[in-house]
């Protein structure tokens, strides 16, 4: 049912919106979110049968797995566009999105953990699980090389240059840039490969795709923000992490250290300076804050 949708919607947005194989795999993807929520609440929907107060619970649901009030509002603008196509090929006489509403986006700095939180998060990875060891790879790289979750799901085995201690990473608009890796990443992404990955049937076309699920096939978006989610409700950490959380802290750390901004940028991969500056002012909240706990004149 939504397959055969969601392959038409493919062709119109490639053919008739022209648009980049980037944009068409952000849009499906935004869609495919939706079909989660409903497979995970066990509703078997058609496209025509999904309402508004569905869609509102989708995006609920979407903003308890962490996700920004700007990932929400980007997730809504691709299912309304899907709707938007449905209502041109007449597959829906009324659109449900219409009066869907983003949540309101405003620019602040995210929440940062400490290396210490960091640490408790990673310590509640229970090892002996078949996922222990392929969890404990992630959270690593992801805050060694402060990685965005999509690099992390599609990142190889082929990108993986340990002997010089770096990866090759493929980030937004297909730029490739390399990431120096440390030591101790690189001990446990070859752990998980000679213990958890090893167990594995891999299917056809994933033999070179590093971090796999139980079924042998790459991991979705969403099951990385469900592992740190449940992570981090254990450790009894309060504060709002998804993913992207431990790219802000890798960014934060570096700069708090005197890490120069350009390098800074350069591994994040940031096309302009001004998206890494909003580290300096971290970095300067940061100084605040410690003047104002240990000054006795502050």
């Amino acid at each position: 049912m939504w397959p055969s949708y969601l392959k038409s919607f493919k062709a119109y947005l490639q053919l008739e919106r022209s648009l980049s194989e980037h944009s068409v795999a952000a849009y499906l993807h935004d869609v495919e979110l939706l079909v989660q929520y409903l497979e995970s609440m066990g509703r078997a929907l058609s496209p025509q049968e999904v309402t508004l107060t569905v869609l509102q619970e989708c995006i609920h649901w979407i903003a308890g797995l962490g996700m920004t009030a700007t990932s929400q509002a980007r997730i809504i603008s691709g299912i309304k566009a899907f709707y938007k196509f449905l209502l041109l090929e007449n597959v829906i006489q009324e659109d449900p999105t219409q009066l869907l509403e983003a949540p309101k986006t405003r620019r602040k700095l995210p929440d940062v953990l400490t290396f210490e939180e960091i640490e408790q998060i990673i310590a509640q990875i229970d090892l002996s699980t078949p996922e222990g060891h392929r969890n404990k790879a992630i959270l690593e790289i992801m805050y060694s090389c402060g990685l965005r979750v999509s690099e992390v799901v599609g990142l190889k085995i082929s990108q993986l240059h340990f002997n010089d201690g770096f990866i090759r990473v493929i980030g937004k608009g297909d730029k490739e840039r390399l990431v120096p890796i440390g030591r101790q990443a690189i001990q446990y992404v070859n752990m998980y490969r000679e213990t958890d990955r090893r167990q594995l049937d891999i299917k056809k076309g994933q033999e070179d795709i590093l971090f796999l699920n139980r079924r042998g096939n790459g991991l979705t978006r969403v099951m990385i923000f469900l592992v740190i989610k449940k992570l981090v409700e254990q450790a009894g950490i309060k504060k709002q992490v998804s993913p992207h959380t431990f790219r802000h802290s890798f960014a934060t750390h570096l700069v708090e250290g005197g890490a120069n901004l350009r390098a800074v940028q350069e591994m994040l991969g940031h096309e302009s300076i001004t998206t890494t500056e909003i580290y300096t002012h971290l970095d300067r909240e940061y100084l605040r804050d410690t003047l104002a706990r240990y000054h006795p004149r502050f």
